[in-house]
């Protein structure tokens, strides 16, 4: 796929939605899916920690929309592999988080990773 058509598909709204509503929806699914993941995730702790980088209004525009791209590929519930399958369904996710906090993870400073582990501690 070329560059440009990758940007298109990544910016298209009929893929994911009004830019206005995509944080939220993101954030009213991400909770509840980390927990059902984080015992097949070993790298959780980063992908709080990441999504703590993309609601920082300080972390550059693209590095947020990277972030919140991978994020909603985590927590949609149709992907490339189904998540229902056990283990396997979320290798995709996986993969998908850790290129993106791979791209990005020089914008994900402590204090996101602070925040990471008191989000992880709660209830």
């Amino acid at each position: 796929m070329a560059a440009s058509e990758y940007r298109r598909v990544w910016n298209d709204p009929e893929i994911l939605g009004p830019e206005e509503t995509r944080e939220e929806r993101v954030r009213s699914s991400f909770r509840d899916t980390l927990k059902r993941a984080a015992r097949a995730i070993p790298f959780a702790e980063d992908v709080v920690a990441a999504w703590h980088c993309a609601l920082d209004p300080e972390t550059p525009r693209t590095v947020r929309w990277t972030l919140l791209a991978a994020l909603a590929y985590f927590v949609a519930p149709a992907d490339l592999i189904p998540d229902v399958m056990p283990i396997v369904g979320w290798t995709d996710d996986a993969g998908v988080l850790a290129a993106a906090i791979a791209m990005v993870g020089r914008h994900i400073r402590d204090e996101h990773r602070e925040k990471a582990k008191e989000t992880l501690r709660e209830e």
